[in-house]
């Protein structure tokens, strides 16, 4: 009896071992930081997924660009190497024209009109836009509203931009922007700018608050401008294949994370973009303004023109517009 007794015991060991063993591991890789308000949403969503599932689910998860650039994650997604990736709506502009949409100066009017979209029917199908590339989208995280700041005077007007050499990103929109404010767009990586800023390559970028201390561009750059011209989401998406791996259940566990994470990343944001105001003030010396936003809402509409005549551009710029007016 005792022999059987233990063999029984054994066995059953075994099977919780396989069990274990068994769960569904899957990666998720970005390139911020590990103490990033967003890296640590997303490891927030990573332990309520091993959680509720019963570790039957685990989410392993890879900061700093490890596992490579935004668009190099992607292509990993698609052959499977990677399971998730975080990534801005720029990156996504290859895969669907739709993304295009979100890099439009002054595209939300608030901070208020951008959660009720991005909480809405709109963005269950931006979501599925991708679907044919071989991902979809879970959830998003605000990627902060970008404003100028510059090296050696307030930008309270468009004509202020005029001779200034502002760092953008490499999209057409965020050129053409900077353009018809009357600026000099200078593409550049972001971690460029620093240096960029020290030798006068540049005298000015355009980005969130969080850039002055996180990036540590507030010890050369002394001048911020709240304009907020631009809001562009960042988006959680997992790969067909991955998401097929699922059963009903814990389908339905990823993406309620999904949706948590956005709103445990929300109360972060906020408290670090406060924090970034306060601490390049009192610590490096940056002088905020508020400036009318009236004239540089005027100088861009032409981009407007332009790509609303992508009809699925055009539709999603309409139904963001109509949130506005609700």
């Amino acid at each position: 009896m005792n022999k059987l007794f233990y063999g029984v015991a054994a066995a059953a060991m075994i099977v919780a071992a396989g069990n274990a063993d068994a769960a569904l591991r899957m990666k998720l890789a970005h390139n911020l930081a590990e103490d990033h308000p967003t890296s640590q949403a997303l490891q927030h969503f990573a332990d309520e997924v091993a959680e509720k599932t019963g570790g039957e689910v685990k989410i392993k998860l890879f900061f700093n660009g490890i596992l490579g650039s935004e668009r190099e994650v992607l292509e990993q997604l698609q052959n499977g190497a990677v399971d998730m990736t975080r990534v801005g709506a720029s990156s996504l502009e290859n895969f669907n024209t739709i993304y295009q949409a979100f890099t439009l100066p002054y595209l939300f009017d608030s901070e208020d009109t951008f959660y009720k979209v991005m909480e809405g029917p709109v963005a269950d199908e931006i979501y599925q836009a991708s679907k044919d590339s071989g991902f979809v989208g879970l959830t998003f995280f605000d990627g902060g509203a970008r404003s100028f700041y510059t090296k050696d005077k307030s930008i309270n007007s468009p004509a202020d931009l005029k001779g200034q050499k502002i760092r953008v990103m490499n999209s057409h929109t965020s050129i053409r922007m900077v353009e018809l404010l009357g600026g000099t767009p200078t593409p550049l990586a972001y971690g460029e700018i620093y240096t960029a800023l020290q030798q006068g390559v540049i005298d000015g970028a355009e980005n969130n608050p969080t850039a002055l201390t996180l990036g540590r561009h507030g010890e050369v750059a002394k001048f911020y401008s709240f304009d907020e011209h631009g809001r562009i989401p960042d988006f959680l998406v997992i790969s067909n294949k991955s998401l097929a791996k699922l059963n009903d259940e814990q389908k339905a566990v990823v993406k309620e994370a999904a949706r948590n994470a956005t709103q445990y990343h929300k109360v972060l944001w906020q408290a670090a973009v406060k924090q970034a105001v306060v601490e390049a003030k009192e610590k490096l010396g940056v002088t905020f303004t508020y400036p009318d936003k009236a004239a540089f809402r005027e100088a861009v509409q032409p981009i407007y023109t332009e790509y609303r005549k992508d009809p699925v551009i055009d539709k999603l710029v309409g139904e963001i517009t109509a949130v506005k007016k609700d």
